[in-house]
């Protein structure tokens, strides 16, 4: 491992946060995606949820017309979420138990970014 070992969450993340309705169309997640081009938006909904490009191939690959289609169909729901100051080899590590790719990053009561398995291995390899 090359990083330091008090790399951090915060020293990592996207920001600011994208996020989108769960009303919004599945088109018009991919294309917020596209734009900032990113893999995951929090979906404004309670509990914050996230959608990611994986649920917008999956929704095209079940036959589903992605512009009718909404956010709230197949984004999930109650999603886990990890403070800026927590350790990336800590993340590393919640992300493979759990089995995602991405954590929205949470300060107080506040959704301040995303960290992404992406930026997990880019720091720590």
């Amino acid at each position: 491992m090359s990083s330091d070992s008090r790399t951090r969450v915060e020293d990592v993340m996207s920001t600011p946060l994208e996020t989108i309705s769960p009303v919004a169309t599945v088109t018009e997640a991919a294309s917020v995606m596209r734009e900032h081009e990113i893999s995951a938006l929090v979906v404004t909904s309670s509990p914050p949820s996230i959608v990611t490009s994986t649920d917008v191939l999956d929704t095209v690959a079940a036959g589903r017309d992605p512009a009718e289609t909404a956010v709230r169909d197949v984004m999930t729901s109650s999603v886990e979420v990890v403070p800026p100051d927590l350790r990336l080899e800590e993340v590393a590590a919640m992300m493979t138990s759990l089995g995602i790719k991405h954590l929205p990053v949470v300060d107080g009561d506040d959704y301040v970014g995303m960290v992404s398995s992406t930026d997990v291995t880019a720091e720590l390899a």
